[in-house]
């Protein structure tokens, strides 16, 4: 089975003084989060979808699936963790509990606030992990990237040929990630918030996917503008 972990945790304090999380704000007539798990919906190669969002806001969260989802696909929403490790330990626990889990099941991890993710990466993501066990989506990086070791002056300027920015969804074989996450110290777990970062560390390859420009990550009010534009354009291209 291939599992699609929605991760809509975050708080929305760099989008200003607001009360309602960035993944509920309103994108054309629609909340952020509903607009990504439409796409993992639709797509056929998604088995089940797993929400996770603050504790307080799961009811709030199925009345919005419940309003803008048609029944079909299992859409399931629990609280997720104080922390990414700690909502990606809730998918898997969640996942162990409720289903079978074989050698080739495949967990997509995807953010919430990202809602415009093509059905190419999402079935990109999930062949990659059956064939090599884990994958990034990834963009190359256009800026050149400098490196400070204190924030004041440049330590290092990379080659700008090897340099990607990192976007998601990444994917595993389940089995794959919970075995790593079991081999965290505690010390690592709180500074390890990056499941690709964690195979690295750990000596695992973790493949590249392809991504978009505009996978974007909606985080500060400039980039609801910016999603608004990319929404009308992509309703224009309908």
């Amino acid at each position: 089975m291939v599992f699609a972990a929605i991760f809509a945790g975050g708080s929305g304090t760099r989008m200003g003084n607001i009360d309602t999380p960035k993944q509920y704000l309103e994108l054309g007539n629609r909340p952020i989060i509903i607009h990504t798990i439409e796409k993992f919906f639709v797509n056929d190669r998604i088995d089940e979808i797993v929400v996770l969002c603050p504790k307080s806001w799961v009811a709030h969260t199925k009345d919005l699936i419940k309003k803008f989802i048609p029944a079909g696909k299992k859409v399931t929403v629990i609280p997720g963790g104080k922390t990414r490790n700690g909502t990606l330990e809730n998918a898997i626990s969640f996942i162990n509990e409720n289903y079978e889990v074989e050698d080739d099941t495949v967990l997509v991890t995807h953010d919430a606030v990202r809602p415009f993710l093509t059905h190419r990466i999402i079935t990109e993501n999930v062949d990659c992990a059956l064939k090599y066990g884990a994958c990034d989506t990834v963009i190359p990086a256009t800026d050149t990237i400098v490196e400070s070791g204190d924030g004041k002056t440049i330590s290092n300027i990379p080659d700008r040929s090897k340099m990607y920015q990192g976007q998601t969804p990444q994917s595993f074989i389940l089995k794959d990630l919970e075995n790593v996450l079991l081999s965290l110290t505690e010390d690592e777990k709180a500074v390890l918030t990056d499941a690709c970062k964690i195979y690295t560390l750990k000596n695992k390859p973790v493949h590249l996917v392809e991504g978009e420009v505009f996978n974007i990550k909606i985080t500060y009010p400039y980039d609801m503008k910016v999603a608004a534009t990319l929404l009308k354009g992509k309703e224009s291209d309908d």
